[in-house]
C-alpha cells in the first residue's frame, strides 16, 4: 500500500497551523506527561499505524521502558501504569471512541478524581490533536517510518 498524497504539500499553510496548535501543548505540563501515552493509544484504536510507529519511538526516546510500551494496548490488565494514567488512558479511549451517549459519567469522574479542570480540558485537547493526525494519516496512508530522519526518530534504535 502507498501513499495517497502528501497532505503537508497539498494543504501546506492548513499543515503547518495544526502542527503550531500541536506544538503549542507540548509546553503544557499535564499534556507533556501523558502526551506519549495517549497519542499511543489513540493511534491504536484508530489504526494508524503512522502516528503509532512515531510515538512509539518517540517515547521510547524520551525515555519510556519498552514493556510499558507494549502494555499500552492492554492497561486495564497491566500493573504497569499508575491510577493517574489510568484515568487518562480512559479519558483518551473515551474520546476517541465516542460512545453513542456521549462520554460515560464514570469516566469524567475518574478523570475529575485525577486531573484539575485544566488538566481535563488540556488532555482534551491533546485528544483532538492526536485523532486528527490519525484521521489525516489514515486517509492519505502515510507510511509508517517515512518521517523518521525528519524527526529524529531513527536515533529510537527500533527497526
Amino acid at each position: 500500500m502507498s501513499q495517497r498524497l502528501n497532505y503537508f504539500q497539498v494543504s501546506a499553510e492548513l499543515s503547518k497551523k495544526y502542527m503550531d496548535f500541536s506544538a503549542a501543548m507540548k509546553k503544557v505540563p499535564v499534556v507533556e506527561e501523558f502526551g506519549d501515552l495517549i497519542d499511543i493509544r489513540a493511534s491504536q484504536i484508530n489504526g494508524c499505524g503512522f502516528c503509532l510507529d512515531m510515538h512509539v519511538k518517540q517515547a521510547k526516546l524520551r525515555g519510556e521502558r519498552e514493556l510499558r510500551l507494549h502494555h499500552v494496548a492492554i492497561w486495564r490488565e497491566s500493573t504497569l501504569f499508575s491510577a493517574r494514567e489510568r484515568a487518562a488512558l480512559a479519558w483518551t479511549e473515551a474520546l476517541t471512541t465516542l460512545p453513542a451517549h456521549g462520554v460515560p459519567n464514570d469516566v469524567y469522574e475518574q478523570a475529575r478524581e485525577h486531573f484539575s479542570e485544566a488538566e481535563i480540558s488540556d488532555l482534551t485537547f491533546r485528544v483532538v490533536a492526536i485523532n486528527g493526525w490519525n484521521r489525516l494519516n489514515v486517509a492519505f496512508r502515510t507510511v509508517p517510518g517515512s518521517a523518521d530522519a525528519a524527526f529524529g526518530l531513527d536515533k529510537a534504535g527500533l527497526n
